[in-house]
């Protein structure tokens, strides 16, 4: 079926769908729709959805995997759709008979017989629905993290998974790295003692998005209704439609949806945490310049954890102001050693972790004792749950990923349930939890380094959240609980399973 099939001759916007060029491109890219035939068993089939940035990864990846085809591509942007088109069948396929298919609309994919599995890419408001689709429609899914746009969403992705009998596998890629499952088998054996602390790590380099002052125009290659799908259609006000909508509480959770979201999962697995925290508590804002963006750039979250708490840190501004004006991929801060991913404080030394491959062991002195190095590939462990069809097999399933995003959701929702404080209020009040007390004075010193006003700058801070673990909810903060849900626009509500 060709990218043209099932889409309106109009968008959203009252022009033209696509130029007319773009058709005639997508239409000598994709093949034509062929009879079902029956799958040989040793071929998987997959179509990969969302092409840009992670997207083009995945298909690489799957290339790369003996006894997979890919059979489709989707995206909302035809220049994507033409390009990766262009590009797979340059490394593998070649022209003919098996060109992918193209599409637009993602339900398109789901009804071609001959997809056996889907990979999702899309930007995160889009995950919880399309892999709840595919699992209706007999699909088997890999979706990127976080897997989902809200807490009360997680719940109905396993469901789905389980109800009807579907191999998911969501993105997080550390766990299928023997070399980090065998350091955390040996840290706790007790090879470093009692662990006394998690904290998860997120320094990653966020300058400024810019401000758009006016309304932007949609690119007429963009069908702009599907991109928002399940999402508000709100006006295009960003520079970069396919990237900026990351720090938009609308379509994404900022960077507590990017790297913080694999540290998080980094720090539960190390923990074995399977439950929720009793509290949560988040202090942080957006600092050092004022953009498009709406999600912290600093922040700093507690998970009350039992009987060991996991402490997140994220920070986006680089390690001083005088490194704002270089690179800032290099200029970043660290904590021994770690820019993005975990660190686990024993009674005897530490366990440093990067993701997604390389585990430090120190001892309280800080000298090396031991390291593991590798990474894994989940995508060859997806596809092999996928022929054995074993949910155990899976490094990754969409429990264990529902429950990581869950992390990443409660601080989102104590972040903006929060309220302004100054800088004198926020010492105050960390200074109540002592785990927190010199962590809190870091992120200030840190913010100081970079030239922020703590005598004028304003934190977002919540008070320390307790959770009802049988529920799901916050006990008596009923505007918190109101932000673990999403509402969703027609037709693209989220099905009860």
């Amino acid at each position: 079926m060709s990218a043209r099939a099932g889409r309106q001759g109009r968008s959203a916007h009252g022009g033209p769908s696509r130029r007319g060029f773009v058709q005639g491109t997508l239409a000598a890219l994709a093949s034509p729709r062929v009879p079902h035939l029956a799958r040989p068993t040793d071929e998987l089939r997959v179509a990969v959805v969302g092409l840009n940035g992670r997207g083009a990864e995945h298909i690489t990846a799957l290339a790369k995997l003996p006894g997979v085809r890919i059979v489709a591509l989707c995206d909302v942007d035809d220049h994507l759709l033409a390009r990766e088109a262009r590009k797979l069948r340059a490394r593998e396929l070649g022209p003919g008979p098996h060109s992918p298919g193209l599409h637009v609309d993602f339900r398109r994919v789901l009804e071609r017989e001959d997809v056996d599995a889907v990979t999702l890419a899309t930007p995160d408001h889009w995950h919880a629905l399309q892999a709840i689709w595919a699992c209706q429609a007999g699909k088997d899914v890999f979706v990127e993290s976080p897997v989902t746009h809200a807490f009360a969403e997680g719940a109905r992705v396993v469901t789905a998974a389980q109800k009807f009998a579907r191999i998911v596998q969501s993105g997080y890629p550390a766990r299928s790295s023997p070399a980090l499952g065998a350091a955390l088998e040996w840290v706790r054996a007790g090879s470093l003692g009692p662990f006394e602390l998690v904290r998860a790590l997120c320094y990653e380099p966020r300058p400024s998005l810019g401000q758009t002052r006016d309304n932007k125009k949609v690119p007429q290659l963009i069908d702009y209704d599907l991109w928002c799908g399940p999402g508000p259609l709100l006006p295009l006000r960003r520079a970069r439609l396919h990237h900026d909508w990351r720090w938009l509480f609308a379509y994404g959770e900022g960077e507590l949806g990017g790297g913080a979201a694999h540290a998080l999962d980094l720090a539960r697995w190390a923990l074995g945490a399977e439950g929720l925290p009793a509290t949560v508590l988040s202090v942080g804002g957006r600092f050092g310049y004022e953009d498009d963006g709406e999600t912290p750039n600093t922040q700093l979250v507690y998970y009350g954890f039992e009987p060991v708490p996991i402490l997140l840190e994220i920070r986006g501004l680089p390690a001083s102001r005088a490194a704002q004006s270089g690179d800032w991929s290099v200029g970043m801060d660290d904590t021994l050693g770690v820019r993005v991913g975990a660190v686990l404080h024993c009674a005897h030394g530490t366990l440093r972790i990067h993701l997604d491959s390389l585990a430090i062991a120190c001892d309280d002195e800080g000298k090396e004792i031991r390291r593991w190095e590798g990474a894994g590939d989940p995508f060859a462990s997806w596809i092999e749950a996928l022929k054995s069809r074993r949910p155990e097999d899976l490094t990754s399933g969409i429990e264990a990923g529902a429950r990581s995003s869950g992390l990443v959701h409660l601080a989102s929702a104590a972040h903006r349930a929060g309220e302004s404080h100054g800088r004198d209020e926020v010492v105050q009040q960390l200074a109540n939890l002592a785990t927190l007390t010199a962590t809190g004075q870091r992120m200030l010193a840190h913010l100081d380094q970079n030239g922020v006003d703590l005598l004028q700058a304003r934190f977002v801070m919540s008070p320390q959240l307790v959770l009802d673990p049988e529920h799901g909810r916050f006990v008596g903060d009923e505007r918190a609980n109101g932000l673990l849900a999403a509402s969703y626009r027609e037709p693209y509500v989220l099905p009860v399973v």
